[in-house]
């Protein structure tokens, strides 16, 4: 039967718990910023290498070597879109720019509002994760974390950051918003790790 092989795929490539609903549905907290291109810029700060802060500004972010990644997206509302294919700018191009400490072993992401999340550096430098402003090759939409959006396709999507405005580099490792607000700190969709309760030793910040 046609399509059934891909279907099967898809199948693979779901995590337990997770369905695959019709369309893209959109889920965020709070209210829609408004992007202002001259008032934009993205910090990366903490424990850098040269011991300051950095910025970069929105013509310099979006000057910056581009590239795409097509992913899974799973939510942890239980949905996941499969194939999604993003384009943006890989973490490893920031770090390049702006080197962390060579003890860093996480990094908390910022967006607007005080919102974050926070990710270990293995994470954080996976090949699919992305610093996403695009989708499907036209621009996110507001309502999708426009103009910059953190995309970490190997773990619930809390953690993919909408309105990204800043990274910040940690020795240690820190609850990020929802984290504190009981999510599980790692996010795993594999392991269903969806609330704190569930976290083995060593899952979470001391």
């Amino acid at each position: 039967m046609a399509g059934v092989p891909d279907e099967m795929e898809e199948d693979r490539r779901l995590p337990p718990g997770q369905y695959i609903p019709r369309g893209r549905p959109v889920v965020h907290y709070g209210r829609v910023p408004t992007f202002r291109p001259e008032r934009w810029n993205l910090m990366v700060f903490g424990a850098t290498a040269a011991g300051g802060n950095a910025t970069l500004s929105w013509p310099e972010f979006a000057a910056l070597p581009r590239v795409k990644v097509i992913a899974d997206f799973h939510c942890v509302t239980r949905f996941s879109t499969m194939g999604n294919e993003w384009g943006g700018v890989a973490p490893s191009t920031l770090m390049e720019l702006f080197p962390p400490a060579p003890d860093v072993r996480h990094v908390m992401i910022w967006a607007e509002y005080g919102y974050s999340a926070n990710l270990r550096l293995s994470d954080f430098t996976a090949p699919d994760t992305l610093f996403a402003t695009e989708l499907d090759e036209e621009p996110l939409s507001p309502e999708r974390g426009h103009p910059v959006r953190m995309i970490v396709p190997h773990l619930y999507a809390w953690k993919s950051v909408k309105w990204v405005r800043g990274v910040e580099y940690l020795r240690e490792d820190r609850r990020g918003f929802w984290e504190e607000r009981g999510y599980h700190n790692i996010g795993d969709p594999w392991r269903e790790q969806r609330y704190s309760y569930q976290e083995e030793p060593g899952e979470g910040p001391p």
